[in-house]
């Protein structure tokens, strides 16, 4: 058998993609400048339209619950009247930690778009397999780097203001 093939290929983004991004990454930016948050953002799509937008609230709200995943899902499970959230797409500049990797499983989303990796507590494979487990019960597709760079760009000045 020729395995001149690839194990796995890139991830494919559109336009659609990127835009949904760039809007978490504003997200990132006004949680930063507008809270002193670390910049984190996360929107949550379904059929094209925005269902749920988040950023960190942990500081500001005395929360270790509060990432933006967790907010963004709390506001499209308000929006939608209903937890579970099948053939949404989150799109998140920071690859989820463990807590966040579980809700996204419990809510049922269908897909995971993440800008930078996290190489301390990422879920999506980087640390942990949390989201990519076959040991649950949904499946949740998984692509990360999309913007990456600006994303990890803007948590590094974050972190190295806070230090100094």
């Amino acid at each position: 058998m020729s395995t001149d093939l690839p194990l796995s290929s890139p991830p494919m983004f559109d336009s659609n993609d990127i835009a949904h991004m760039r809007r978490a990454l504003e997200l990132a930016a006004h949680a930063r400048d507008a809270h002193e948050e670390v910049p984190v953002g996360a929107v949550l799509v379904r059929g094209g339209a925005i269902i749920g937008e988040g950023w960190n609230r942990s500081i500001s709200g005395n929360d270790a619950s509060a990432h933006a995943e967790i907010v963004a899902l709390r506001d499209a499970g308000a929006r939608e009247g209903n937890y579970r959230l099948p053939g949404s797409t989150l799109y998140v500049t920071l690859e989820p930690c463990v807590m966040c990797a579980g809700a996204i499983v419990h809510a049922r989303v269908g897909r995971v778009v993440y800008a930078a990796t996290d190489p301390k507590t990422g879920a999506a494979g980087s640390v942990f397999d949390t989201l990519l487990s076959p040991l649950h019960n949904h499946r949740v597709a998984v692509s990360g780097g999309l913007l990456g760079e600006e994303a990890g760009a803007m948590l590094r000045g974050f972190f190295r203001q806070r230090r100094s």
